[in-house]
C-alpha cells in the first residue's frame, strides 16, 4: 500500500516532536519497515525528521555515507564545519524556495538548525544508522 507523505502525516510527528525531550521525531520511510516479508532488508536510511526550534542536533559526520537532505515543510540552516568546529558554510533552505535541498559528502561535519516549530526534512542516507560511523564533533 501506497504511504502518503502530507501535512496530516507531519501534524501527527509534530505532535510527538513536541512531546518528546528532544524536540524532534523522525518516522522511518525504508521498506522493510512497510514490508510483511521478514526476510527483506532494506539497507538505506530513509526518514522524515520533524523538529520544533528549540531541538539540537549534535555537530556530527557520516564515515559511510552522504546525506541527502531535502525540507519539506518549513525552513532551517544546514550547517558544515572543519575538524576543529569552525563553520565552513551555512545554507538556509526553505520548502518550496530555489533552495530546498542539500546534498553533505561523506565525512563532512554537519548540523540542521531549524527556523520554524514543525520543519519537517527528508532525509536519506546510504546506509542505515550505524552509531559506529556517525561520529560527533565535540566542541
Amino acid at each position: 500500500m501506497m504511504k502518503i507523505l502530507d501535512n496530516r502525516l507531519f501534524n501527527a510527528i509534530e505532535e510527538e516532536a513536541k512531546a518528546s525531550s528532544r524536540r524532534r521525531m523522525s518516522h522511518d520511510l525504508r521498506t522493510q519497515a512497510m514490508d510483511e516479508e521478514p526476510d527483506w532488508r532494506d539497507s538505506s536510511q530513509r526518514m522524515l525528521n520533524v523538529m520544533m526550534t528549540d531541538t539540537v542536533i549534535p555537530i556530527h559526520r557520516h564515515t559511510a555515507s552522504s546525506e541527502t537532505l531535502i525540507v519539506l515543510r518549513g525552513s532551517g540552516d544546514e550547517v558544515t564545519y572543519d575538524e576543529t568546529g569552525k563553520e565552513t558554510t551555512r545554507v538556509t533552505l526553505r520548502a518550496g524556495s530555489d533552495c530546498m535541498a542539500v546534498q553533505v559528502p561523506r565525512n563532512v561535519y554537519h548540523t540542521f538548525i531549524p527556523h520554524e516549530d514543525g520543519t519537517t526534512i527528508f532525509e536519506a542516507k546510504d546506509r542505515a544508522y550505524d552509531p559506529e560511523s556517525t561520529i560527533s564533533l565535540c566542541k
